[in-house]
């Protein structure tokens, strides 16, 4: 099992970065739980995910594609591959790792 790396109001598992923030866009659409989770991303290769209990919070993604995570009570992000990551309650903004491939920037595949 991968280790994830924690900072202040910082914590990353695999490719998916959480960073706390004190407030989130206006413009926000609710993302539909599947099966009682939040799917946070998927890994392409293997079918994994990231994902947190839908009744943690709320997940939201901006017209840009970024996810906000809204934790109402002490949760953990799960995935198969590596470490629970406890987020407290607060918001989160979701980026992922990105790499540059030829000339342009592309998303990690998990």
């Amino acid at each position: 099992m991968k280790t994830q790396e924690t900072i202040a109001g910082q914590a990353r598992q695999g490719d998916v970065l959480f960073e706390r923030v004190t407030q989130k866009p206006a413009r926000l659409t609710l993302v539909e739980p599947e099966n009682g989770h939040y799917v946070i991303a998927r890994g392409e290769a293997t079918g994994h995910h990231h994902s947190v209990p839908a009744s943690a919070g709320l997940l939201e993604i901006d017209e840009g594609g970024v996810m906000y995570l809204t934790v109402e009570e002490l949760t953990a992000v799960e995935h198969q591959e590596h470490a629970p990551i406890p987020r407290e309650p607060g918001v989160y903004r979701i980026r992922r790792q990105q790499e540059q491939m030829f000339g342009h920037w592309q998303r990690v595949a998990d």
